[in-house]
């Protein structure tokens, strides 16, 4: 099945054509980075506006760079949520517009399933597999035994792991997405030159918390305002990420124990950070666990990695209907109420 595919659930307009949900003929990202660069984060009401000004010529690019026209298109999926209200609405308005006027079958796709399945895009992953996601949004983990049959074995309390990179990257002074940044700079630094806390590493739980971590780091600086400049700065990076690392790993580690399960897929955004890639690596040679990291540009929010969960769903007859809506809060654990027709 060759599918045109949406995403539009935050800051990112994205449009790509793919055939039997794992060969990419296009895949289109067009940032809003210089947008919302100015605030320090991602505006909302600015966020759907640029999607509406140019979700049409990303679609058309991504039908350009597969050498197809829209009579070649056999389904559309489109993002339906979790994410921003007005920026869903923008993807699945258009989405809706495409499969009536085309009387193609349409799917809406979770995102975070997107993420989950990304990897498949370049090598195929057996079930079950444990999942971690790490983005802006998101720090779960989850039991996957197939399409939709997903379990939460643990989340974040408060601030997802992307989140507080940024947010710590704000307090550094350092410019927005600041994620990356901190990556870089962490490279040149030492980690052990600051303990800054794990919080939950010994609570017995999957879950995660990154806000105490945040408020440790602004203390920090408050305190040692010199930390915050030339080569000490890149110590502080360092002992940031390798803090956030730690407990992602050490959270999957005691999840991977509890199941029994040898396969582990890391996704989302923050699965592009080197830190992260380096201790799952290490957990991997460690536990004898079989390690699928995607490609970093897979593992940003992009439309290809809808195609994968969409083909699915469509070739079993699960599509959506014109009342098609966003949800802006959408756990996977309820995909297993979507049901054959």
């Amino acid at each position: 099945m060759r599918l045109l595919t949406i995403e539009s659930s935050c800051d990112e307009t994205s449009a790509a054509v793919v055939q039997d949900g794992v060969e990419i003929l296009s895949n289109v990202i067009a940032s809003q980075e210089a947008v919302h660069s100015l605030y320090g984060g991602v505006v909302p009401e600015l966020a759907s506006r640029k999607h509406l000004e140019v979700v049409s010529s990303v679609i058309e690019e991504a039908l350009s760079r597969a050498s197809l026209t829209l009579d070649s298109i056999e389904g559309v999926a489109v993002t339906q949520g979790p994410g921003l209200a007005g920026a869903l609405l923008v993807g699945i308005s258009v989405a809706k517009a495409l499969a009536y006027a085309r009387n193609l079958p349409l799917v809406g796709v979770n995102h975070i399933e997107g993420h989950l399945f990304a990897v498949f895009l370049e090598k195929p992953v057996p079930f079950p597999f444990l999942a971690l996601v790490v983005s802006g949004g998101h720090t779960h983990l989850y039991r996957v035994d197939g399409f939709g049959k997903y379990k939460t074995l643990g989340q974040t309390r408060d601030d997802a792991a992307g989140e507080a990179f940024d947010k710590v990257a704000k307090i550094l002074g350092l410019p927005y997405p600041g994620g990356a940044l901190i990556d870089k700079l962490a490279s040149d630094g030492d980690p052990g030159r600051i303990r800054f806390p794990r919080p939950l590493l010994h609570d017995g739980s999957c879950n995660f918390s990154f806000s105490g971590l945040k408020t440790a780091v602004m203390q920090y600086v408050r305190k040692n305002p010199e930390s915050a400049e030339g080569t000490a700065l890149h110590d502080l990076c360092a002992s940031f990420q390798a803090a956030v690392c730690d407990v992602l790993a050490s959270k999957t580690k005691a999840a991977l124990q509890d199941s029994g399960i040898a396969r582990l897929v890391v996704a989302g955004g923050v699965a592009c950070n080197s830190g992260l890639r380096a201790a799952m690596g290490e957990l991997a040679r460690e536990t004898g666990v079989k390690l699928f990291i995607p490609s970093p540009l897979l593992c940003t929010d992009n439309a290809a990695m809808l195609a994968v969960p969409a083909d699915f769903y469509l070739q079993n007859g699960m599509v959506s209907g014109l009342e098609l809506d966003a949800k802006t809060v959408w756990s996977l654990d309820s995909l297993a109420e979507r049901k054959q027709v």
